[in-house]
């Protein structure tokens, strides 16, 4: 237990899909079921983040049992057209990502730089410049994300300093929704049982927009490229057979508890202080203008315009630095590259292109976030299928293979994620084809 306290102090491969789950995706998908439903949805992130965790915890017992790497193992032991659809889902959902990401940071930047500096570029007849101006806010953000990756391999003084800054921007994004939570709550804006029942699953959207939020969520909370790259990053940290319990508590502490607090405390302070009674105010909530409300509603300047813009800066930085990784991985198995080489680096900045989402992101619409995440969750069956046929592969997994009562609540637990997420791809297929 010491040796486990102090790993999970010090940081590990959770706080890394920590990073890569708290990002844009997640911001913008909280404030939207609070800002857009109420109460209503609450249950819908936790749910999803205890199916990616049940799903984890199979992928690091398989991985740290055997040694294999995931990509290999579903190759050799299940199926190499699976294994390379797999990879190329992660690949491509981390450079879909980085096209509403990079202006949603570049965004969060220029509103912070408004607020410190007093400078800004926003106004009528400005459009162009004011355009260029986000794009070199998105290089910027873009080298930060670079250096950390080149240099993320070559010792654990960089990767420490990248996990510290994950855990105090996601304890950042903690004090500032739990102040707007708490200041709801003295003026009577929160109705607590309202809320713990909306942590209920109670209720299923109906319409095209509460599907896609719906949808978002479980995309946003273990992605398809999460799914890829977390086998990688507990291999690179040089844990075996003896790590198997370190991991399960290392998912909790880095990403379960983290990504519960933070999701349900921006959903809440949406709900409480942006949600009308209807849907529509997702055509009017870009993210600046989320935090110029939370500042109208409790928050004051420093904190609405500064600190929440900064928080959400940070976390689309660290998706977008574990996206680089997540191509470099997906890259490094298709085409046979050695880790850390100079062509593995290169592929890391695969998803570079999406720097020019700045230029799309008027014609877009902050929203392309929501859209973009539920396309990305139609993915994910492909690794839950595959994770749980291999758990029940005594050639691949030897006498680590689950059996008797332990193989029986292993089982029924991935294959009730497997059924609530494929039951949820159909679900969403139907409704956008108005068939329900």
């Amino acid at each position: 237990m010491a040796s486990i306290l102090k790993h999970i102090e010090n940081g590990g491969p959770g706080w890394l899909q920590g990073a890569m789950t708290l990002g844009g995706g997640s911001a913008i998908t909280s404030l939207s079921i609070g800002a857009m439903f109420g109460f209503e949805f609450l249950w819908v992130q936790p749910v999803a983040m205890i199916i990616g965790c049940i799903m984890l915890f199979a992928l690091a017992h398989q991985t740290l049992s055997t040694g294999q790497r995931p990509f290999v193992a579903m190759k050799e032991h299940l199926s190499p057209g699976l294994a390379w659809l797999w990879a190329i889902a992660a690949l491509g959902s981390s450079i879909i990502w980085g096209f509403s990401h990079y202006p949603l940071a570049a965004g969060m930047l220029e509103e912070a730089i408004e607020v410190a500096f007093s400078f800004s570029l926003k106004g009528e007849g400005e459009d162009i410049g004011r355009q260029v101006y986000l794009f070199g806010l998105a290089v910027l953000v873009w080298i930060g994300c670079a250096t950390t990756v080149w240099n993320y391999g070559k010792g654990a003084s960089g990767v420490r300093l990248f996990e510290n800054g994950i855990k105090i921007l996601s304890l950042l994004i903690v004090v500032s929704f739990g102040w707007v939570v708490v200041s709801a709550s003295l003026n009577g804006s929160v109705n607590w049982s309202v809320v713990l029942w909306g942590f209920v699953p109670h209720s299923l959207p109906d319409d095209a927009l509460g599907v896609t939020t719906m949808m978002a969520a479980l995309g946003t909370a273990v992605g398809i490229n999460m799914t890829f790259v977390y086998g990688y990053t507990i291999l690179r940290r040089g844990w075996g057979r003896e790590d198997r319990e370190l991991a399960r508590y290392d998912i909790v502490l880095g990403l379960v508890i983290p990504y519960l607090i933070v999701t349900s405390l921006i959903s809440i302070a949406a709900a409480a202080s942006l949600y009308d009674g209807e849907s529509s105010i997702q055509s009017r909530l870009a993210p600046a203008q989320a935090g110029a409300m939370f500042a109208a509603a409790g928050m004051g300047d420093f904190a609405g315009r500064l600190i929440f813009p900064l928080g959400v800066l940070g976390m689309a930085i660290g998706s977008l630095v574990m996206h680089m990784l997540t191509c470099g991985a997906a890259a490094m198995e298709m085409f046979d590259l050695e880790e850390n080489s100079t062509a593995y680096r290169l592929a890391c900045l695969i998803p570079t292109p999406a720097v020019l989402g700045v230029f799309l992101w008027s014609s877009m619409g902050p929203y392309v976030i929501l859209p973009t995440s539920a396309f990305c969750g139609l993915f994910l069956p492909i690794a839950y299928i595959g994770w749980l046929i291999l758990n029940n592969r005594r050639e691949y997994l030897g006498d680590d293979m689950p059996t008797g009562t332990r193989a029986l609540a292993y089982n029924s637990a991935m294959m009730l994620c497997v059924l609530v997420v494929v039951s949820s791809v159909v679900y969403s297929t139907l409704v956008a084809l108005g068939w329900l």
